[in-house]
């Protein structure tokens, strides 16, 4: 009976700790479709990791929704979606401008801005107002918006910063010429003020990578004390080699989420121009480009419609046949904060050359021909390289997919999140 009971005693012990090191989790993102980039992976891997560690975890999220596992709870704030393609730029009723965060939405599109992330705070702090008992922690992905800041008045609050968007704004600037281009480019990027404002208060801040880190810590003006380096893991229950599919030679795929200069899809193009006078080659974009959109137009001025497939949005397992098929996987980007499209395919077995812009180094290490930045012509050399020697390509392809394996992982993530999270919390009940 004695024996019983202290068998009892400690399974009480252990449930008690148990129940102790679950957290109760508020992931807030404004903007984190799977289809809208690496935002919508982060929240949708994190969330699953998280609670897969046995915490207990809800996302917030504005417009477009966010794809999620059925036992995470979603909580969808509504929004006007001005950036929906399938009702691009609509007027909305009297009934949705009646509402002051609408209305200041609106104004904002109409005005050249993009005030999401500032409408998407003040709805949140509105949600979380009332439920400021339900959480633990509230997690921001990237609004930093003036919500947040008040937000972490009443519950500890810690954000994730992907990368400096200030790369982004500088970037675009300089590549367009007329005066009110610049100042077009300048008013759609004018909530990085209130990023830089709002992040300055946080105590506490993840990033994905040295490389961001330092940037952020520059560019925003924040103590590099203040974040923790956690990079994103791989999901490879939806990326791995398809042994039965055979690769096609001299066929390269890149994947562009969107259409900006910081993702140097036209580096590539210029590069596959130029490959295409001496090799057979062929390039796959998985993803949509404008209509009429400087991309689709330098491909014409190339003269090499004949030489690029858009995939146009395809579903995981679409994906990973298109990877099988490929030959080289292409990361042309003059900066990423972490670099998804990378890992991704190297998580396939699929040999990479990529840039050297931002964190891809860290993330790819030896397991990919790297070149710089903006350097079509070094585009040329490397991809020409990997063709030629199938050899080279194969053994660096086995390095990426070790790699992957054993560095970036979603459970090694979610459990630096989590000792992340403790602290933010420690340390906001000691103020």
């Amino acid at each position: 009976m004695m024996r019983c009971w202290k068998t009892w005693q400690k399974r009480g012990v252990i449930m008690s700790r148990d129940k102790a090191d679950r957290l109760r989790i508020c992931l807030l993102s404004y903007r984190s479709h799977p289809h809208c980039g690496g935002q919508g992976v982060y929240i949708y891997n994190l969330s699953r990791a998280l609670k897969d560690l046995g915490h207990h975890v809800e996302v917030v999220s504005g417009p477009p929704i966010p794809q999620l596992d059925k036992d995470i709870k979603l909580f969808q704030l509504p929004g006007l979606d001005l950036y929906n393609p399938d009702d691009l730029f609509r007027m909305p009723s009297l009934k949705e401008l009646s509402d002051p965060v609408n209305f200041m939405e609106w104004v904002g599109v109409s005005t050249m801005g993009f005030p999401e992330p500032f409408t998407f705070g003040l709805r949140a702090y509105r949600f979380l107002r009332k439920r400021r008992h339900k959480y633990d922690i509230v997690h921001d992905n990237q609004s930093l918006s003036y919500g947040i800041k008040s937000i972490k008045k009443y519950i500890p609050t810690i954000a994730t910063i992907h990368h400096p968007i200030t790369v982004d704004r500088d970037l675009a600037v300089r590549t367009v010429s007329s005066f009110w281009q610049k100042m077009k480019q300048m008013r759609w990027y004018s909530f990085i003020g209130m990023q830089k404002r709002v992040s300055r208060t946080l105590s506490h801040i993840i990033t994905v990578s040295q490389s961001a880190k330092n940037d952020i810590s520059k560019d925003f003006r924040i103590p590099l004390e203040r974040f923790k380096v956690i990079p994103n893991g791989i999901n490879t229950d939806l990326f791995y080699p398809v042994s039965e599919i055979r690769r096609e030679k001299g066929r390269i795929i890149v994947t562009s989420s969107a259409e900006t200069p910081i993702k140097g899809l036209r580096y590539l193009l210029e590069a596959v121009a130029e490959i295409s006078k001496t090799l057979d080659i062929r390039l796959v974009i998985v993803g949509t480009v404008k209509k009429n959109g400087d991309i689709e137009k330098l491909i014409k001025n190339l003269d090499i419609k004949e030489k690029i497939t858009f995939t146009g949005r395809i579903d995981n397992e679409a994906f990973v046949q298109q990877y099988a098929r490929a030959s080289l996987a292409i990361v042309p980007s003059v900066y990423e904060g972490f670099g998804f499209p990378a890992g991704e395919a190297m998580a396939c077995g699929l040999p990479v050359v990529s840039t050297t812009g931002g964190a891809l180094p860290e993330l790819v290490g030896d397991a990919a021909i790297l070149v710089p930045p903006a350097n079509s012509r070094e585009l040329v050399n490397a991809i020409t390289e990997l063709l030629k020697d199938p050899e080279q390509a194969e053994k660096m392809g086995r390095l990426g997919f070790n790699r992957v394996h054993s560095r970036f992982t979603w459970k090694r993530a979610a459990e630096m999140t989590a000792a992340a999270y403790r602290e933010t919390i420690r340390d906001y009940h000691r103020l």
